[in-house]
């Protein structure tokens, strides 16, 4: 039991109460210790949740991106790249097979990542393709090609069809990708 501080007269002080520390409580509680911030365990529990989520914070994320791989930049990078080119293509259709239809879009790649990484960010190389052409059709490489030399001209073609040396892309790239296509992503929502 918590005891009130003897006054200078000799009387007992009322307890001190503190005000819940969970947003909306607004219950008032006697602490047990200077430590105690919460009127009961339901605050307790979002007192927690409120807590941990606070700690995740600007300086957790910079360190967490610290211990990033090589792997998992590139790994942004192309997640970023890739939203930009279905934005970029949003009007158009399957660079495939020609279709507008309500299924899922991916950024698909002429020349596979795999095949030509030099390639890997080269908006000519990566168009809006649907699901079915890009996943279950491999790509659907030669009407891939018939709808590039619509979009891009022969001469774009021959570029991208050319050997190209093997990219290094470093982590420093892969964050300047990044933070590129992001920019360019959020320029093209600005506009009308």
């Amino acid at each position: 039991m918590i005891r009130s501080p003897i006054s200078r007269t000799g009387t007992l002080k009322p307890a001190r109460t503190r005000k819940c520390a969970v947003k909306g409580c607004g219950n008032r509680f006697q602490p047990r210790n200077m430590t105690h911030k919460v009127c009961g365990p339901e605050c307790g529990a979002v007192f927690a949740v409120a807590e941990r989520q606070r700690l995740d914070s600007k300086q957790t994320r910079e360190a967490k991106a610290k211990l990033k791989t090589r792997t998992e930049h590139l790994a942004d990078a192309q997640a970023v790249f890739n939203r930009y080119i279905r934005a970029r293509d949003q009007a158009l259709p399957c660079i495939s097979c020609g279709r507008h239809h309500t299924g899922a879009w991916d950024a698909g790649h002429y020349r596979s990542v795999g095949a030509q990484p030099a390639l890997r960010f080269h908006e000519d190389n990566t168009h809006k393709q649907c699901v079915p052409c890009n996943q279950h059709k491999g790509g659907n490489a030669i009407e891939y090609r018939i709808g590039l030399r619509t979009r891009i001209g022969d001469e774009r073609l021959e570029f991208l069809e050319r050997e190209h040396p093997p990219a290094k892309y470093t982590i420093e790239d892969a964050k300047r990708i990044k933070d590129k296509y992001a920019a360019k992503l959020k320029q093209m929502k600005r506009e009308p």
